[in-house]
């Protein structure tokens, strides 16, 4: 274990908050959105990091000189796709080099191992490029491994590390690497032969190679040497001639991000959008589910009277219309993940645009296709099963069917919603739709309908007051049942003989006022048919329901909603979101602050 200290600098003075604005990462890996075009890909990186001073079109002018550059002309409007359908790995390793270049780093393009896992052929043509980037002034800072004789006679300096990071060389190659070798043989090495690869020469000489011997310490030979000396002689006049250079008084190249949150938002959603209308496969199984549900709990309960099994049957179509929520879930919880890898990784560290944008613009483009399906599910389920016609009586059909497609549209909304904000912490959409699941499970139990509040035990209650169903299956209930008449079917009614010298109506008059009811035949002195409700409403109180709260139950959801949305947030932030550490320098036992900092400083510049 150790303490890294030392200072990084841009100019001789000390790196700012625009300093990853202003330099580009090409990763090992390749990551990009399958569903993104070359070109969208360039311009995407262009817009949003390229400084806001910049026009528009002077951005885009500049992609299509990336293009040129790169020669990816063949190419440029080609779907990016996923590796064994799209760009091969060549290509794909040209638009990782591409995006970064489009953003147009101002100091700096590092890329890390931009060789590995390529043919030679691809491996030169990849080298091919960084030396053309480099001869037009970029500077190109790069880890290489195992590279041959001819790519690593490209690079012009290298800097070579010994296990534990230690500084065996740092300067120049030279022609055919002869700077690098002499240094090595002036040193006590063997002399590299004329066939020989460098690379492979210099990590055999200090030992790194398999089955490779070595005596000396290369480590301590470069401490000493003259060449670590001119070394740290050229980097303190770098910082004494460089820290007087006039400052750019430019407040925008400060800030975290080159373009404002509204810019970001924008952008980010409309790509979202894309990559939705491009996977037609999500958009097809989402419509399908929602569809095939509706219209087979629909037609499972096609034309319900409004007789105590009818009623039943209603009640349990619209439970059973909250089972699809599962599905959505997990059909929605995978797309939010690739958007978050490839932000995580790439976009986040390279300060291309806020998570606050990226969390926003995935709730944001689920909504229309959301309001979408509650369409098809409304006009699927609620006119099969009938339930337009218990508005017929008071006139508020057209009320009460746009109420009920707003609690319809409300379930996708908060289905939507409550995916965002369980997998937004979590690593895995697998792990997510567990939790989620589990989740739903708990608020569709305690809704009311498999168990009303009345037989819940006393501890238990509490979770039919905080599931969000219970306010959306008695809005949807009350919606659809409330205010119309009860008509029992024939098996339905209870049969009794009433008291000599009464009619069935006079013997039941005070109980079906009290209880409620009605007596089908009030006139008979014999065989009384009786039924047990004689209006919805009296039904729906058995339930705990009230048509008074409809609209009640309306603003409760939008509160879930809501939440959902800010959880969401929240529980990014407080998962993913990295937190800015202060490290605090100490020096070791025996040893000055002062004396600490100096040698780390002579450590860290050589």
């Amino acid at each position: 274990m150790g303490v890294v200290t030392g200072q990084m600098l841009v100019d001789g003075r000390q790196r700012d908050s625009g300093f990853q604005r202003k330099t580009g990462y090409v990763q090992q890996q390749d990551l990009h959105l399958a569903t993104s075009t070359v070109r969208e890909a360039l311009n995407f990186s262009a817009l949003l990091r390229q400084p806001k001073t910049t026009p528009k079109a002077e951005k885009l002018a500049y992609v299509d000189e990336v293009i040129k550059v790169l020669e990816m002309d063949a190419y440029a409007d080609a779907v990016v796709g996923v590796p064994g359908e799209g760009l091969n790995v060549e290509q794909r390793k040209r638009l990782t080099i591409a995006v970064e270049m489009a953003a147009k780093p101002a100091l700096l393009l590092f890329l890390d191992e931009p060789t590995s896992g390529l043919d030679s052929q691809t491996a030169w043509s990849i080298c091919q490029i960084l030396r053309k980037l480099a001869n037009n002034g970029q500077a190109i800072l790069c880890t290489i491994h195992q590279p041959s004789a001819i790519l690593f006679q490209e690079f012009d300096r290298l800097l070579f590390l010994a296990y534990g990071g230690k500084t065996v060389y740092f300067g120049d190659i030279g022609q055919n690497s002869r700077t690098l070798t002499n240094y090595f043989e002036r040193n006590g090495s063997r002399k590299c032969g004329e066939e020989e690869n460098p690379a492979e020469w210099m990590l055999d000489v200090i030992g790194a190679a398999p089955g490779s011997q070595n005596t000396i310490d290369w480590p301590e030979v470069w401490w000493d040497s003259e060449e670590k000396q001119r070394i740290k002689e050229q980097l303190a006049e770098m910082k004494t001639t460089l820290s007087k250079k006039p400052v750019e008084h430019d407040p925008t190249s400060l800030r975290e991000f080159a373009e404002p949150l509204t810019f970001q938002f924008f952008l980010v959603t409309k790509r979202v959008f894309e990559q939705y209308w491009r996977t037609p496969s999500y958009l097809y199984s989402k419509t399908l589910l929602c569809v095939a549900s509706a219209l087979f709990i629909g037609f499972s309960f096609w034309d319900s009277a409004l007789s105590l099994q009818g009623l039943q049957n209603q009640l349990f179509a619209i439970f059973m219309i909250m089972t699809i929520f599962g599905n959505m879930v997990q059909q929605i919880m995978p797309h939010f993940v690739t958007q978050r890898s490839l932000y995580e990784v790439r976009e986040r560290p390279s300060k291309t645009y806020s998570w606050i944008v990226f969390m926003l613009s995935n709730i944001v483009v689920e909504l229309p296709w959301n309001t979408l399906m509650a369409v098809l599910i409304f006009a699927c389920w609620y006119y099969p099963i009938g339930m337009y016609r218990n508005a017929i009586p008071t006139g508020a059909e057209n009320e009460r069917g746009g109420l009920m497609f707003l609690f319809v549209w409300q379930f996708m909304l908060f289905t939507s919603t409550f995916t965002d904000m369980v997998v937004a912490g979590m690593d895995s959409s697998e792990t997510a739709g567990n939790v989620a699941q589990l989740l739903f499970s708990l608020t569709l139990i305690f809704c009311g309908v498999l168990a009303g509040p009345a037989t819940l035990p006393g501890f238990w209650i509490f979770m039919y007051r905080v599931s969000p169903f219970t306010y959306l299956v008695e809005g949807m209930l009350v919606t659809g049942l409330a205010n119309t008449n009860v008509v029992c079917s024939e098996i339905e009614f209870v049969t009794f003989q009433p008291p000599s010298n009464k009619t069935c109506g006079e013997y039941t008059e005070a109980f079906t006022s009290t209880i409620g009811g009605y007596v089908r035949n009030p006139e008979a002195t014999s065989d009384c048919s009786f039924c047990q409700t004689s209006d919805t409403n009296r039904y729906l109180d058995l339930l705990s329901s009230s048509y008074s709260h409809r609209w009640r139950d309306f603003g409760i959801l939008w509160a879930f909603i809501i939440f959902n949305a800010f959880g969401a947030l929240f529980f990014y932030w407080w998962a993913r979101v990295p937190r800015k550490q202060k490290v605090q320098e100490s020096p070791p036992p025996g040893m000055s602050r002062q004396a600490t900092r100096q040698k780390t400083r002579e450590s860290t510049k050589a």
